[in-house]
């Protein structure tokens, strides 16, 4: 199956790469090659070529179709709350920002964290230029990741580039002009769907939790319209719990439904233009959504392409083994995150299985569903994974080790800690400079516990981030360790 899919998406890029090399060939007649690469109006297409091509579009707009259905659910909110009590939303051009870790029993997004606080706001950019505050932050660690439809980050806002405090424009791919005055800089999306994601670190204790509070008020964005050169300010302390608790043991909300997907998939066409080397494929895609609007039996044929290939390929990308690329003893390890191009499988599988990543030189993801062995880790077994001395992740940002059960969420346990790494403060050292990790359902007792990562009943995955990474972990030489089976 992963061979299946490898070759589908080789074959798109492939494609796409060839289109886009062809470019400097002389053509005596533009508008003669448009027509030959429109598909001709009124064929009969057999069975197997709209499936084929309903798959390819299928994977391709994923991602997509998930950043906008995302945006229609979180900016019903009329003001800046939190959905069932964990997961912020906020009206179009608003964000909403938590005040603490976010809660184990979230559904939003596969992977959160407990590292940092949370934000997050979504944008039409061609209704409105977008004002993004970024208060003093001192020396916290903090990013505002920015992403555009496709799911890539646009703009470098956050301690790793340098960003001052101030106001900063997001605008839209139609917007010109020059900076305008009381602004730091401008930001320019290549859609007019965008969203924001504040990640701002925050160590595990009393005193952190009171200092980061003040930081937080000043987190906004809010339309160009409301700009008056003065930092505004929001008590997201007080902000209401709207909608009801999620279902937690459903999985992530299901934010692409197969047989809907089609119904949307057009918006995405409109919307987001096609790269350099994209317009054939979009001339494919639209001619398939035209002639399933036109004929039920295409429109069938496409809608059962998009449930297979939902139950297949789309349920591969969910193991780590098909993402990213090998990281050395049995990890893997982002590539391309949040920079995707025309990397379209590693897009899509970013998507399925840990939405929002941050761009490679903000962070690096690793991850595993096994052992050392190769064999799936699981709550029957207890491990340790042990970082030798001046070998844990090279950052000068911060890390951590999470635990997520099989469906990449966190389980609630008796102490209420989903990860380890810099936030925790009291972690205890090896005699030797090493440092060991416990990972098992019952309690290691004695001074294991300050290093305890408590394991679901089932399967589960762990998974190392590196913020601002040190050159080891940029070019690849760092290697998480192994994780070692005890019993």
């Amino acid at each position: 199956m992963k061979l299946k899919y490898v070759a589908l998406f080789t074959a798109l890029v492939s494609s796409a790469g060839a289109i886009a090399q062809s470019a400097p060939l002389t053509i005596a007649h533009p508008s003669q090659f448009d027509q030959l690469t429109q598909p001709a109006a009124g064929v009969n297409m057999p069975e197997s070529y709209v499936k084929a091509i309903a798959q390819q579009a299928y994977l391709w707009g994923w991602p997509m179709v998930n950043q906008f259905n995302r945006r229609a659910t979180i900016t019903k909110a009329p003001y800046p709350a939190l959905n069932g009590g964990m997961v912020p939303v906020a009206p179009m051009g608003q964000l909403s920002m938590l005040t603490d870790y976010i809660k184990p029993e979230e559904t939003f997004v596969t992977c959160p964290n407990q590292d940092v606080v949370y934000g997050l706001g979504f944008f039409e950019l061609d209704k409105d230029p977008i004002v993004i505050q970024v208060p003093d932050f001192g020396d916290r660690f903090w990013v505002y990741a920015i992403y555009d439809a496709r799911t890539n980050q646009i703009g470098n806002v956050g301690k790793p580039y340098g960003t001052k405090p101030g106001f900063y424009l997001l605008v839209g791919p139609d917007w010109k002009g020059e900076t305008p005055k009381g602004f730091n800089g401008v930001i320019h999306s290549s859609t007019e769907m965008a969203n924001v994601i504040p990640r701002i670190q925050m160590n595990d204790t009393a005193e952190d939790r009171m200092a980061i509070q003040a930081p937080i008020k000043e987190v906004m964005t809010y339309p160009l319209r409301e700009f008056n050169g003065k930092m505004k300010s929001y008590e997201y302390s007080k902000i209401p719990s709207i909608g009801d608790k999620p279902d937690a043991s459903a999985g992530e909300t299901k934010w692409v439904v197969p047989e809907t997907f089609f119904d949307q998939f057009a918006n995405v066409l409109d919307k987001v233009p096609p790269l350099p080397g994209e317009e054939a494929m979009y001339a494919q895609f639209r001619h398939l959504v035209e002639a399933g609007k036109q004929d039920p039996q295409v429109r069938k044929w496409m809608d059962e392409a998009a449930v297979e290939t939902d139950k297949t390929t789309i349920a591969e990308f969910f193991k780590w083994k098909n993402n990213g690329v090998p990281a050395g003893n049995g990890w893997n390890r982002s590539k391309n995150n949040a920079q995707f191009g025309v990397d379209y499988f590693n897009r899509t599988g970013t998507a399925k299985s840990n939405m929002f990543d941050n761009k490679p030189d903000e962070t690096q993801y690793f991850y595993t569903d096994n052992d050392a062995a190769n064999s799936q880790l699981s709550g029957e077994h207890d491990y340790t994974v042990t970082f030798p001395k001046g070998g844990i992740p090279p950052v000068k940002g911060f890390w951590s080790l999470t635990l997520y059960n099989s469906k990449h969420l966190f389980s609630p346990n008796e102490l209420n800690r989903y990860s380890l790494g810099t936030k925790n403060k009291d972690l205890k050292y090896n005699s030797d400079g090493s440092l060991t990790l416990y990972i098992s359902k019952t309690n290691p007792g004695g001074d294991k516990v300050n290093n305890w990562l408590p394991s679901p009943d089932g399967t589960f995955s762990l998974y190392i981030r590196a913020y601002w990474g040190e050159k080891p972990i940029i070019d690849g030489s760092w290697q998480p360790p192994k994780i070692e089976l005890i019993k």
